[in-house]
């Protein structure tokens, strides 16, 4: 059996316009104090990859344009709906109110374990990804729909947040594709 790699013009990429005009995955990303800005790249190229909905940049999560944030982002910076909100209480609050569910992604007390959660059908999902050393915002926590971990073994039980996102929104994406 031969597997060839594909060359670049055999994916299928679509333009940016042909992305900003598509439909959406109903997830949305809000990023609570993110320090790195390679992590933040990062999410904006996993949420461009599944064509999410939006990126929420809250607090002291640096925005485009920014170098280190193009670095690993690669164009996704242009394709991604994105928002700066400083306040992610008060965002998690109005998602809410908008009808959406709010899970923070964190290690809590009657968290949600990821293979257990499922999606509600037709109801948007956000995301809340924290800060890389103190993690989502207990206050934040507080307001969320309902919090998902990630099962972990190891003696860390710590990802770092690009791959937290990533792990999250394949499992959702796949989840949401099923039913």
């Amino acid at each position: 059996m031969q597997r060839r790699k594909l060359k670049l013009q055999e994916l299928g990429r679509i333009s940016i316009d042909e992305f900003k005009s598509a439909e959406k995955t109903p997830i949305i990303i809000v990023l609570d104090n993110i320090r790195s800005l390679n992590n933040i790249g990062s999410v904006f190229r996993t949420s461009d990859s599944f064509r999410l909905q939006k990126i929420y940049l809250c607090g002291i999560t640096a925005q485009p344009p920014h170098r280190d944030i193009h670095k690993t982002a690669i164009g996704a910076t242009e394709s991604v709906e994105w928002e700066y909100v400083e306040d992610t209480v008060n965002l998690v609050e109005r998602l809410n109110e908008a009808g959406v569910k709010t899970y923070a992604i964190e290690q809590t007390e009657n968290s949600v374990l990821l293979n257990d959660f499922q999606p509600e059908k037709g109801i948007p999902v956000a995301i809340v990804m924290g800060n890389e050393v103190e993690g989502v915002q207990q206050e934040v926590i507080d307001r969320c729909t309902g919090v998902i971990e990630i099962p972990q073994i190891g003696t860390k039980h710590s990802l770092n947040i690009s791959v937290c996102t990533g792990i999250i929104v394949w499992d959702l994406y796949a989840k949401m594709q099923l039913s």
